[in-house]
């Protein structure tokens, strides 16, 4: 189910939300985290019926792996075998469904033969919802975290804001918000940060990423090779800025559907766009998932006192790793060592101190990730390949003027979008969470609900967000 879809805003968050508010009122804390998993369940079946049960198997499966672990005198061995399980388990699932077919593919490459590729669909969120139970293991082994209770566990794990696409929440970030009877404390200023931060996401959502997604999935999608430069320019610049408002405006409304329910979900996007060099753009980035793989992979590789040739190492498979993540597709792969190439230059630069003014730091940051990204957006290699060639192409005069002139709409969602990013604060900024900064006014509401009317009149058809394909 999509958050920016009439179902969501007019059945099912009002259902879920009405009823909580009565558990609330009623004093029913166990009630309450129970209706709000149920809710988080239901969430998920109507998005993947036939994965639903294996999905709650895995859920219920390594709680019981975390309750072994940290039994009061368990052995070494144990813990380890149970860490081992859970890996096999949660590690086994991503490859089995994101990856058979792309290892049977290049099996059939490698050797010539003949095996045949299984019908597999992706499950939504299992990229993200396997690293954060993941997670919650291995802090379990680590020793970090004490035995939640059954519900508080599900109801970590499944929260329907974050389940889909993240943010990949730590359990010390969410378990002692709605341990005991926490969530029945009622704060006026979490409503109108929740129904802020919605509006905010969904008109970016709305009003801004879906125009240039539809445009540049087009010319993706199409005969590249018969495109002229001008429309290539176009559409990697279009997807450039749709991929910032698209996850941007997920984030905005998964935090605000959390606020609204009394919890804080953390930060996981903080303007990219505005980074100085490529190792600041990947802290804004999808924080979570960087987070992840910094203290799953790089921390494992790279140690306080080791050399730069270690560092560069740590840095290359990190970002390796982060490529066959997001995709099964060597060009996934090969972006991903890109971007680990970029960040390594930026941490050399970084140790030997060298100083680029901000200026044109964020400028060739922002040109050179917007270069690479044709790898991340092309459907191939060879795809890639040509849109590159487009885009050192010669274009006229007259080229230009015809491709402007024909997509004149979608030219000043991007301009608008442009200075979105590197004009004005981000949500973040003008949203602080409790206790941060002053409490929003009536004109923000006012401000939030002209956005939200906007992009409700412009949400005729249901859009899924990109980060729904990884």
């Amino acid at each position: 189910m999509i958050f920016s879809s009439y179902r969501f805003i007019f059945l099912f968050f009002p259902v879920v939300f009405t009823v909580f508010c009565i558990l609330r009122i009623l004093k029913k804390p166990t009630l309450l985290k129970g209706w709000l998993a149920l809710a988080s369940l239901v969430f998920y079946a109507l998005g993947q019926p036939d994965f639903f049960f294996v999905f709650l198997a895995s859920v219920l499966f390594n709680y019981y792996l975390i309750k072994v672990i940290l039994k009061d005198g368990q052995k070494k061995t144990i813990k380890v075998l149970c860490l081992a399980l859970s890996g096999i388990e949660n590690i086994g699932l991503l490859v089995y469904f994101k990856y058979t077919n792309f290892i049977i593919e290049n099996i059939n490459r490698l050797f010539s033969s003949e095996i045949g590729a299984l019908s597999l669909i992706l499950p939504i969120g299992i990229s993200f919802f396997t690293f954060q139970i993941f997670a919650s293991v291995i802090s379990a082994y680590k020793g970090e975290m004490s035995l939640p209770k059954p519900i508080d566990y599900i109801l970590f794990i499944t929260f329907f804001p974050q389940l889909i696409v993240g943010p990949v929440v730590m359990q010390e970030e969410l378990l002692p918000q709605i341990e005991g009877d926490r969530l029945l404390i009622f704060d006026k200023d979490d409503i109108m940060r929740g129904v802020y931060l919605f509006s905010v996401g969904a008109a970016k959502k709305v009003i801004l990423a879906n125009p240039m997604i539809d445009y540049a999935t087009a010319f993706y999608a199409g005969d590249i090779a018969s495109r002229g430069t001008a429309e290539a320019w176009l559409g990697v610049i279009a997807f450039t800025f749709a991929y910032y408002f698209d996850f941007s405006g997920y984030v905005d409304m998964a935090r605000g559907l959390g606020a609204l329910f009394g919890i804080k979900l953390p930060i996981n996007f903080d303007s990219p766009y505005k980074a100085r060099d490529f190792a600041d753009f990947w802290r804004r980035w999808n924080i979570t998932i960087s987070r992840f793989f910094n203290n799953t992979v790089f921390d494992n590789l790279f140690g306080f006192g080791d050399r730069i040739p270690k560092l560069i190492f740590a840095t290359l498979v990190t970002f390796l790793v982060s490529g066959i993540w997001h995709g099964a597709a060597w060009h996934f792969i090969i972006w991903g060592l890109v971007c680990g190439l970029l960040v390594t230059l930026s941490n050399i630069l970084t140790l030997y101190r060298v100083k680029i003014p901000s200026a044109i730091g964020c400028t060739v940051t922002f040109l050179v990730m917007m270069l690479v990204r044709v790898l991340f957006d092309a459907e191939c290699m060879t795809d890639a390949l040509t849109v590159y060639g487009k885009l050192f192409s010669t274009v006229s005069f007259a080229e230009l003027l015809n491709t402007l002139s024909d997509n004149i709409s979608l030219v000043l969602i991007i301009i608008v979008s442009a200075v979105i990013c590197f004009c004005f604060k981000n949500a973040n900024r003008f949203c602080p969470e409790r206790g941060e900064g002053k409490s929003l006014t009536a004109g923000h509401l006012v401000f939030a609900a002209a956005l939200l009317v906007l992009s409700l009149v412009n949400m005729s058809s249901v859009s899924t967000f990109l980060y729904f394909n990884f």
